[in-house]
């Protein structure tokens, strides 16, 4: 696997390759879930039997009964009537008027009262004609359509006294009667009613009934219907009706069951009664498989790495996010089962805890986030074109909670602590979620929640120790659990430099801790600096007496070789380390620190010595073959390792000399250029020196020195 990836490094650009990849991975996710986002349909007729149990795949209005509803609220509405009292005066106005007009074209009538309408000249045609003119011209109303003559003539033949009282009564039971509103099919009762009222009065029976006729003409209806009033309410009783809704999940047709006209209208207004199916949520789709690779992008882009590692964590990531979705895909078809929320069986914490152990916790995070999103919609309870929030929360508190409880993790063992915690994570979230929901769950639901929560726990962490290996070995990556396990003094490489270059391994160890501390402080490498530090003089067990801190005797088999010998065997051990390193297949980091931990600084020793022996040398044989350290923690481990062989050839070290041999040695690889291809700052050196001082003082700090006793006081005390 990383022979093929650095060979397609070797033939694609980085954003070539990146591009790609991201491409592969929008398609795989594409293909995965259009499963889950297709709408189904179905071959039915109306008034057929339903061959298996439909729901709806989406919450949509139901049109058609919203609509009856409607229409019930509408049609329960009352109408408005208003009580008009203006109808009332109106009504006896005219009345008093058509009495008022009678009196004034009746000055001639002799004063006792008729019992009948006379006959004669005393009441003739002009007068009645001159009254009818009057009242048609002079009354808001022409009365004279509907009022007859015979009335109007038994009013002319009347005595103003009759009149005048006949008047007042009829005035008064008109606004007796009137007082109450009338409506339209009232009108009739209300005139029975005033003539009743008007029957029992000591008329002459001709004024009697005249005036019955014209109260019966007043009475009208004055409680009038409003038709803005009563439309307004009824738009109000239809705009309070709550949406009928088909809503997700809901049973359309049970398996067995008659699809009727209604349960037919539901289907088509759903879309599950055609082939022609929609293409909306494929194109939504399409849109979430993009979304992912740009998160994924820009996740990436915003990562101050190298290519090469960007490059390789990109795959990694794609692969542990498609192997992810593989295995959700897989844990969904058990739905075959029919058991309640497969979902929470699947080992969600899987992938964060496989990359916050390679890669780091920003990267396991945000894959968190999206496993998630696409849980959600895997695991959608078999409708298509849904999601199901509550899996997707479970999802990522359970990533969450594997990444959190795996934070400084170095042993593959508390891979399996994390996954015992987890699975109680997902029990308690699990639990918590029953009970917001109040659902009413059986005892064995809540045990096979249970039970599932601490499946899924435990199986991501069996999961996660199986498959870390793998992707370490084709990856090359060198996990913080790998640092640990190559730390091991059991390990063949530092079994070697122990035993045939003991102090080689003293002075590595030495390095080691500094460099740790260094890096720590600067936000680098810690381990991997500390556990390069062992390897990067394994070089030196090809010819360990040939270096110093490997001498017993005060004989140095330099002092009997030539300047260029010498060089050529102190040059070699940092060539040779790194030719070691990779027959034991050792990580690439520990290759480059062996390589790059001497730069290509000078040998100024063996090139001096060289010149005081006569010979003209050239500066550059006499530097190791580099390169220049490219990482910070290579750069550390180069300054540490003069660093450290230089304070311990110092004699009585103090605060103060440490302190000005560190700012020389650095001073001097810093115009040197051997920082120039590290990422190092002139910020993050200061920090360096400071540490480096503040560890050696601490090593080689004074000690008391003990008088000794004299013999007779030792006596004495003895």
């Amino acid at each position: 696997m990383e022979n093929w990836i650095q060979r397609t490094k070797n033939i694609l650009s980085y954003t070539f390759f990146k591009w790609i990849l991201l491409s592969l991975v929008a398609v795989f996710v594409f293909i995965l879930l259009i499963s889950h986002v297709r709408t189904e349909t179905y071959n039915i007729s109306l008034f057929s039997v339903a061959e298996e149990t439909i729901r709806s795949p989406k919450t949509i209005v139901d049109e058609r009964r919203t609509e009856i509803e409607q229409e019930r609220a509408a049609s329960e509405v009352e109408e408005v009537y208003v009580y008009r009292p203006e109808v009332v005066d109106n009504r006896t106005s005219l009345t008093s008027s058509i009495y008022d007009f009678a009196m004034d074209f009746n000055l001639d009538t002799p004063s006792s009262e008729p019992t009948e309408p006379s006959s004669d000249a005393g009441v003739n045609e002009e007068r009645l004609a001159s009254l009818k003119s009057a009242l048609s011209e002079d009354v808001s109303e022409n009365v004279t359509e509907n009022i007859s003559d015979d009335i109007l003539i038994q009013l002319l033949s009347s005595s103003d006294e009759a009149l005048e009282e006949a008047k007042i009564l009829t005035v008064r039971q008109i606004e007796q009667i009137m007082e109450e509103p009338i409506r339209q099919d009232e009108v009739s009762a209300a005139r029975t009613e005033v003539q009743n009222n008007l029957s029992s009065l000591s008329f002459s029976e001709g004024l009697r009934n005249a005036s019955i006729e014209l109260a019966r003409f007043a009475i009208i209806e004055n409680n009038l219907f409003d038709p803005e009033q009563t439309e307004a309410r009824i738009l109000q009783a239809r705009e309070s009706v709550e949406p009928v809704q088909i809503l997700e999940g809901q049973v359309i047709v049970q398996e067995g069951y008659l699809i009727d006209r209604d349960v037919y209208r539901q289907l088509e207004a759903l879309g599950l009664t055609t082939n022609d199916a929609s293409v909306l949520p494929y194109i939504g789709l399409i849109i979430f498989s993009l979304l992912i690779i740009f998160v994924i992008h820009f996740l990436f882009s915003s990562w101050k790495i190298s290519r090469d590692k960007k490059q390789t964590y990109l795959v990694l990531v794609s692969m542990i996010f498609l192997l992810s979705l593989g295995l959700m895909k897989v844990t969904e078809l058990v739905r075959e089962l029919d058991i309640l929320q497969i979902g929470y069986l699947f080992p969600a914490a899987m992938a964060p805890m496989l990359l916050k152990s390679m890669i780091n916790t920003r990267v396991a995070l945000t894959i968190t986030m999206l496993q998630a999103v696409c849980a959600s919609i895997v695991f959608n309870d078999t409708i298509t074109g849904s999601v199901n929030v509550e899996v997707s929360l479970y999802f990522l508190f359970s990533g969450l909670a594997g990444i959190l409880f795996l934070s400084n993790s170095r042993r593959r063992t508390h891979l399996l602590r994390a996954g015992l915690f987890v699975s109680t994570a997902n029990i308690l979230f699990l639990m918590s979620l029953m009970l917001i929901e109040n659902a009413q769950f059986s005892t064995v639901d809540y045990a096979l929640f249970a039970v599932f929560a601490v499946v899924s726990g435990i199986l991501a962490s069996i999961l996660t120790i199986g498959l870390l290996p793998l992707f370490e070995a084709g990856f090359g990556i060198l996990s913080t659990m790998k640092l640990v396990e190559l730390s091991n003094p059991n390990h063949p490489l530092l079994k070697k430099i122990l035993t045939e270059a003991p102090g080689t391994y003293h002075h590595s160890v030495m390095v080691a801790n500094l460099a740790e501390a260094a890096c720590e402080a600067i936000g680098a490498n810690g381990l991997l600096a500390r556990v390069g530090c062992y390897y990067h003089d394994i070089g030196k067990t090809k010819r360990p007496h040939y270096f110093i801190e490997n001498q017993i005797s005060n004989q140095n088999p330099h002092d009997r070789l030539s300047p260029e010998t010498s060089r050529d065997i102190i040059i070699a051990h940092a060539v040779e380390g790194a030719e070691m390193l990779r027959k034991y297949k050792l990580p690439q980091e520990f290759i480059d620190i062996a390589e790059q931990h001497h730069g290509t600084t000078l040998l100024k020793f063996f090139y001096y010595k060289a010149k005081e022996n006569g010979f003209d040398p050239k500066e550059a044989e006499y530097r190791y073959p580099g390169p220049k350290p490219q990482s910070r923690e290579a750069a550390v481990i180069s300054v540490a390792d003069s660093v450290e062989a230089a304070v311990r050839s110092m004699k009585e070290p103090n605060a103060e000399k440490i302190r000005q041999l560190v700012q020389s040695i650095v001073q001097d690889r810093l115009q040197d250029g051997q920082f120039n291809e590290s990422d190092l700052t002139l910020k993050e050196l200061e920090i360096i020196k400071r540490v480096f001082c503040e560890t050696l003082n601490g090593i080689f700090h004074s000690r008391i020195e003990y008088p000794e006793f004299k013999k007779e006081e030792r006596k004495k005390q003895a």
